[in-house]
């Protein structure tokens, strides 16, 4: 078996050449097998000093975190006692590429793991760079259920930066009602939305007011250990990679570090050329690495802080210290916390979207033009009196049979065989204006793409059923990276816009914001056999169906692991 594995993983490394590595980047050296055994249950927590049901992993949230090579493969044994809930946990910036149906995403890739059972992922890290998991089941990730994943380039292979130390660090917000009681209010009629989160945690651990009225009686204690904040502990001189990835349900942030600059030098997995900020903007689903030199006054601590941008939220700050030893790791800093930008200031946002560009030593050449261009234009609608999110006015429904399945045994009764629309009348939409018909359809249709060929996907933002108002919106893609061609404000011209895409040197990221009342252009290639969800990364987003699949070379997807089967029409399959 070992020796299956390590030619696969050759292989793997082959594709992956296939797929933007070059020749030098493939490594010599025996790959890997990481083995890791997981339990997922609930347990009583205080992330925020506020007690309530959290799904960990083996106790812990965020849950272990998975250090492997590039070319190594990864094996997780992951048992649900949940009791109660399924769940399924999905690799992001993983790409899957010859493993579609370990990608994790229930009802697109799998069937959803009972409670009991245990289901063991296995598959290649065939890029380096900063990753992370987090459940994709319901609205699961928002009870804990996450983690960060790294992996390394191989020996004889470097990064062109250089850093002393290296740390990785979620954020996230906190709610403290439960998933089941969010997911009931966007459901219901009348329309229950989850509001803003009561916390932000930095790396698990937040502060809640518990003197407030609602911190409840008995149930919140400011003295609770697990609530103290998260120290970073550094020592004067050294320069640490932070490695900051964002798994909010809804928020938007903006991470700074007190007194310090950070230098950002790669995203989503690719090196950047490196530039210089004092308030790094991330947008839930991304990764950022960071360099940051400790260059201050060594005698004193320092605040670190994430704050809410792009929605005038309520939600306190989120505090972390930045200790330099040998000071006492809990000594506050003698100064107030930074209070962060102005919420609605969407030009310093955008200006961080528009420097991100490849790294000159590291650039992988986009395609000069596409093959075909999907416009999707987010909207919110009203559904049969609920509302909902939707893409062209098309809310999207996950079908009870995955995807995956469906298409490789054909079972065309599974799911709409129409297909969606490539774009809408964005010509005569106003996008700043609420919509005269706010209403929309649903369907469970997918997007069917020509193998091996150019895709460009323009996101267009537009105004909410809510007077003046348009959202941030990370959309994540399954399965690839994508090159991000550009940035626009306003609505998206498909006659002159295209003319001003960079096609030099574009980042390439598996997730990217849409600013309000902007666009933003991608292009990808169809070049990873499999069924791919492509969807907002914010939970209620995504549950009100902000999100499509895309479905690429089905023909040539292996045969399908017989432990994605049981739910919806699989059930009636016999299993080997």
């Amino acid at each position: 078996m070992t020796e299956f594995f390590k030619y696969r993983s050759l292989l793997i490394k082959l594709l992956t050449f296939c797929l933007f590595v070059s020749c030098t980047s493939i490594p010599s050296v025996e790959a890997r097998i990481r083995r890791y055994k997981w339990e997922a249950k609930y347990e009583y927590k205080s992330p925020d000093c506020y007690k309530k049901l959290v799904i960990t992993v083996n106790g812990r949230s965020p849950g272990p975190t998975i250090r492997a090579t590039q070319g190594d493969t990864v094996i997780v044994e992951l048992k649900n006692n949940l009791l109660t809930e399924n769940v399924a946990i999905h690799w992001h910036g993983i790409r899957q590429i010859g493993t579609p149906w370990f990608d994790g995403s229930e009802g697109v890739t799998q069937c959803p793991i009972l409670p009991g059972d245990t289901f063991t992922y296995e598959f290649v890290v065939d890029r380096a760079g900063t990753f992370m998991y987090h459940a994709h089941y319901g609205m699961q990730r928002d009870a804990g259920l996450y983690g960060s994943l790294r992996v390394a380039l191989p020996d004889g292979n470097y990064e062109p930066f250089s850093y002393d130390y290296d740390r990785s660090i979620i954020l996230t917000d906190w709610y403290h009602k439960s998933t089941y009681e969010q997911a009931t209010g966007l459901s219901s009629i009348p329309f229950v939305w989850v509001g803003e989160p009561q916390s932000l945690l930095i790396q698990g651990k937040g502060r809640f007011n518990c003197s407030l009225p609602s911190a409840g009686n008995g149930v919140c204690n400011a003295t609770n250990p697990e609530c103290s904040p998260y120290v970073l502990t550094v020592v004067s001189g050294k320069t640490y990679r932070l490695r900051i990835g964002s798994l909010t349900s809804l928020s938007a942030l903006s991470f700074e570090i007190e007194g310090h600059n950070l230098t950002v030098v790669e995203a989503d997995g690719h090196f950047v050329e490196p530039f210089v900020v004092t308030r790094l903007f991330i947008y839930s689903g991304e990764t950022y690495s960071v360099l940051v030199t400790a260059n201050q006054d060594p005698s004193r601590n320092y605040w670190a802080t994430s704050k809410v941008v792009s929605r005038n939220s309520t939600t306190p700050n989120g505090i972390a210290i930045f200790n330099y030893y040998p000071n006492h790791p809990k000594k506050s800093p003698p100064t107030i916390p930074p209070k962060g930008p102005i919420w609605n200031d969407v030009g310093p946002r955008l200006n961080q979207s528009l420097a991100l560009k490849s790294h000159p030593n590291f650039i992988h050449p986009p395609s000069k033009t596409s093959d075909r261009v999907i416009i999707l234009l987010n909207t919110q609608n009203r559904v049969n009196g609920n509302v909902r999110w939707s893409v062209n006015n098309v809310s999207y429904n996950h079908a009870h049979t995955p995807y995956l399945i469906s298409l490789k045994e054909n079972l065309q009764n599974s799911f709409d065989q129409t297909p969606p629309p490539d774009g809408s009348d964005t010509t005569n939409y106003d996008i700043f204006s609420v919509a005269p018909n706010v209403n929309g359809t649903t369907s469970n249709s997918i997007y069917r793409l020509q193998f091996n060929t150019t895709v460009d996907v323009i996101l267009q933002n537009a105004n909410s059923m809510n007077p003046n108002t348009s959202e941030t919106h990370p959309w994540h893609l399954h399965g690839h990276d994508f090159w991000v061609l550009g940035h626009g404000k306003g609505k998206f011209n498909r006659s002159t816009d295209p003319q001003n895409y960079n096609l030099v040197n574009p980042i390439m990221k598996n997730t990217v914001p849409v600013h309000p009342y902007g666009w933003t252009a991608l292009r990808f290639q169809a070049n990873n056999p499999g069924a791919w969800a492509f969807h907002c990364h914010i939970e209620s987003h995504f549950f009100l169906g902000m999100g499509i699949v895309f479905e690429e070379g089905i023909d040539k997807v292996g045969k399908l692991p017989s432990s994605i089967y049981g739910c919806g029409d699989t059930k009636s399959f016999l299993r080997p």
